[in-house]
C-alpha cells in the first residue's frame, strides 16, 4: 500500500494547529478533584491462577463518579524492597483480558497494573467494567458519546479512571510512589499521554502509536475507524462541527503533551491508516518534557513495533528506573 500520510522529512517537522483551551488545566484539575471527593473503597483480591512466578490481584477501585473500575495487579513473587509501577491502558474495544496475557513487565521486576476500559472489552479482549453514564444521541462506538458537551464526553470518564488507578495503587506496600510509568498502544497510548499530562506523579510515559491526538487532522487522514465515527456523526449532524471540535480540544493528546513533563518514549508507524503518523508527531513535537524520544517503524501499519517496541521500552525504562 502507499504511505497514507506525510513521510520524512515533512513528517518529523509537522506541528499541530490544535489550540489548547484557556481553561484546559482548570477543567482537568476540577474533574480529578471531583472524582477524588466522591471517594470509595479499593478492593484487591488474590486471583486464582496457575501462575507461580507472579502474584495476581483482582482490583476494583473507584473511578470517575465513584464508579467501580476493574484491573489486574501483577507482582513478582520474588521481590525485595519497593517496585516501580507500570500502569498499562488498553486499545479501543478491548478490556483488561486475562492476567496471563501480559507478563513481561512483572517478569522484569516491575509492579504491573492493566486497567479495564469502561464500557468496552468485547472487541478483541474481554472486559468487566460497565459505563453507567448515559449519553445524548451518538454513533455506535464510544467516540461520539456525549461529544456535544465536554462535561459529558466519554473520555472525560476514561481519563479520570486512568488517574484514579494511580490513586488506588500508589500507597500499596510493594509500590515505589516515586517511580511510576504509564504505557499503552493506540487508545491505550492516548490514555497514557492524557494521564501523563494530568498527573505529575507520572515519571515516565510510553505511548505507542497513540490514538486521540490532533483530532481535526485525524478525521481527515485516517483511512479506518475509530476516527470515522466522528466523520459519520458529523455527516448527520451537519450543524454541529464547531461544537464537536470544541469539545475534542479538551481531550486532544496534543494539549496533554504540552503540559506533560515525564520522560517519554513514543512510537509511530509510518504506514498507519488508523492513527495517522502526522497526528502522532503532532503530539510528540508538542511534548513539553525535555527527555523525549520517538521510535519510527517505516513499513508498519497500526501494529507498530509490537515486540520490538516492547523490547525498546524495557531497555529505556530500565535506564530511568534503576534501583
Amino acid at each position: 500500500m502507499p504511505f497514507p500520510d506525510l513521510i520524512q522529512p515533512e513528517l518529523g517537522a509537522y506541528a499541530s494547529s490544535v489550540e489548547t483551551p484557556g481553561d484546559f488545566s482548570d477543567f482537568w484539575a476540577q474533574t480529578i478533584a471531583e472524582a477524588r471527593a466522591v471517594g470509595g473503597a479499593v478492593s484487591m483480591v488474590r486471583a486464582e491462577t496457575s501462575l507461580r512466578a507472579v502474584e495476581v490481584y483482582d482490583v476494583t477501585y473507584p473511578g470517575f463518579g465513584g464508579h467501580p473500575v476493574k484491573g489486574w495487579l501483577v507482582l513478582p513473587t520474588q521481590r525485595s524492597g519497593k517496585l516501580p509501577l507500570v500502569v498499562q491502558y488498553v486499545g479501543y474495544g478491548g478490556g483488561r483480558g486475562f492476567p496471563h496475557e501480559q507478563l513481561h513487565w512483572a517478569a522484569s521486576g516491575y509492579a504491573y497494573f492493566r486497567m479495564d476500559t469502561r464500557g468496552q472489552g468485547s472487541g478483541w479482549s474481554t472486559g468487566a467494567t460497565a459505563d453507567p453514564v448515559g449519553s445524548t444521541a451518538s454513533l455506535p462506538g464510544v467516540m461520539t458519546k456525549g461529544v456535544l458537551d465536554k462535561a459529558d464526553y466519554y473520555y472525560r470518564r476514561v481519563f479520570t479512571d486512568g488517574v484514579r488507578a494511580i490513586d488506588a495503587l500508589v500507597t500499596h506496600e510493594a509500590i515505589d510512589a516515586e517511580r511510576i510509568a504509564v504505557c499503552g498502544g493506540s487508545q491505550g497510548g492516548g490514555i497514557a499521554l492524557a494521564v501523563a499530562g494530568i498527573d505529575p506523579r507520572v515519571k515516565a510515559a510510553m505511548p505507542d502509536v497513540p490514538f486521540l491526538c490532533d483530532f481535526p487532522r485525524a478525521v481527515q487522514k485516517a483511512g479506518r475507524d475509530p476516527y470515522g465515527e466522528i466523520v459519520r456523526f458529523l455527516a448527520q449532524h451537519r450543524d454541529k462541527k464547531a461544537q464537536v471540535f470544541e469539545t475534542l480540544r479538551y481531550f486532544d493528546g496534543v494539549c496533554f503533551a504540552r503540559q506533560a513533563k515525564a520522560a517519554t518514549l513514543f512510537s509511530v508507524a509510518v504506514m498507519d491508516d488508523i492513527c495517522p503518523p502526522s497526528t502522532v508527531y503532532g503530539a510528540f513535537n508538542a511534548y513539553a518534557g525535555a527527555d523525549k524520544s520517538i521510535v519510527e517503524y517505516e513499513f508498519n501499519n497500526h501494529e507498530g513495533g509490537g515486540p520490538f517496541q516492547e523490547r525498546a521500552q524495557m531497555a529505556w525504562l530500565g535506564e530511568r528506573f534503576k534501583p
